[in-house]
């Protein structure tokens, strides 16, 4: 192997040493030491790393006996061997005990945890660790620690793997802050929604007055069109790969509130031998199968299946304020999925919503008050999504 590809693309200037070719088992040991009943219990998460168990959501189930679970010291990496191959390692801040069903790894002198925690993030380690586990099928692997300690890598010498993990380590405090911070934006989006479609927070008019109680009336009422779509007999292929922009449910999850593209297109034959026809943009389109009760606003002209109806506002109501209507709507829609079908809704169903409306400059004071918190909340997703994928490439070029 050349020199190339035995040393990493970026390197702080002071370092100039070669990295060494190392196994695992040279660099760690394998601690298999018992655990006590006065320690607690740590997991591993892809997300939060290695936290103890009863701060976990979801309660784990554990099997072990107590007395067969595996002391931990800080400093030490554990990683869960049937888990392994998805990156489930995580680094202990305290004394503390995993189930047997964990590898500990102790670190040799001059070997730093936090630098191996960072290299094992690279694709090419996850690929690895694959590669060395055992199991007929892909959730049936264990990567057990003979075979872990047989792989290699290449490492540098003690301070520049401190040099390297300190700064990575920066990052990932800097992406918890921001992860931390759409949390909150997130669970106060919710709370204050909440508060304003129970009528709990109200909004005053030039005057300083409340405005007048909110009317009710059925969705189908507020609506110009309200219309599903349809599809194209997927057999023929002149119906398809045309210039009409024909939505999924899966652009719908994956866009979000606004819809600027589909993944598949249609052709005008497609859309004239179909129920589908082109719904103008700055439309409500609601799923009511699949992703029951997912809403979004498209901004461009689109097509769209049987699985959505297409709703074209009346002039007197604001187009966010329905977004957002019918997002706090989704907690009632139980009620209104037919019997016998697979949670599906249909269109006289959701028609037949009743909501609660008030007037055209209140719901306008919503809408702007609701999408400036939703920006905020994006604005901290494209941060996050921006740091984690130049991380991402921080990987693979700092390490070999």
């Amino acid at each position: 192997m050349d020199k190339q590809n035995t040393q990493p693309k970026l390197r702080f200037p002071e370092f100039t040493n070669e990295w060494e070719m190392k196994k695992m088992g040279d660099l760690f040991l394998n601690r298999r030491q018992k655990g006590n009943e006065n320690l607690p219990i740590f997991s591993v998460t892809q997300n939060r790393g290695l936290i103890r168990r009863d701060s976990l959501d979801r309660k784990m189930q554990n099997d072990a006996k107590p007395e067969d679970n595996l002391y931990v010291e800080s400093n030490d990496l554990a990683y869960n061997m049937m888990r392994m191959w998805q990156g489930a390692i995580g680094i202990a801040n305290q004394t503390c005990m995993v189930s047997p069903a964990y590898i500990v790894l102790k670190p040799k002198e001059n070997v730093s945890s936090e630098f191996f925690l960072q290299s094992f993030q690279k694709n090419r380690s996850l690929y690895l660790f694959t590669s060395y586990s055992y199991g007929l099928t892909s959730d049936r692997l264990r990567l057990y620690f003979k075979d872990f300690s047989d792989i290699k890598f290449h490492i540098p010498c003690y301070s520049e793997q401190q040099k390297i993990s300190n700064f990575l380590n920066t990052i990932d405090d800097k992406l918890t802050q921001l992860k931390n911070k759409k949390v909150l934006l997130e669970q106060y989006m919710k709370g204050v929604t909440q508060k304003i479609f129970t009528q709990q927070l109200r909004f005053k008019n030039e005057d300083g007055e409340f405005y007048e109680e909110w009317e009710k009336k059925k969705l189908g009422d507020c609506c110009k069109t309200s219309k599903s779509g349809g599809t194209p007999i997927s057999t023929k292929r002149k119906y398809y790969d045309g210039d009409i922009p024909f939505l999924s449910i899966g652009d719908m999850t994956k866009q979000g509130k606004y819809l600027q593209y589909t993944t598949n297109h249609i052709s005008y034959l497609g859309l004239k031998d179909s129920a589908s026809w082109i719904v103008p943009a700055n439309s409500i389109i609601y799923s009511m199968y699949a992703s029951v009760g997912f809403v979004a606003i498209n901004k461009i002209p689109m097509s769209t299946s049987q699985a959505v109806l297409n709703l074209i506002l009346n002039d007197d109501i604001d187009l966010e304020f329905m977004y957002y209507t019918l997002v706090d709507f989704q907690k009632n829609i139980s009620k209104f999925i037919n019997t016998g079908t697979q949670g599906n809704l249909n269109a006289e169903s959701v028609n037949k919503f009743i909501i609660n409306l008030p007037r055209l400059d209140e719901q306008t004071q919503i809408a702007n008050f609701l999408s400036a918190i939703d920006d905020k909340i994006n604005h901290c997703g494209a941060q996050i999504e921006k740091m984690e994928g130049w991380k991402k490439g921080l990987l693979q070029k700092m390490f070999c």
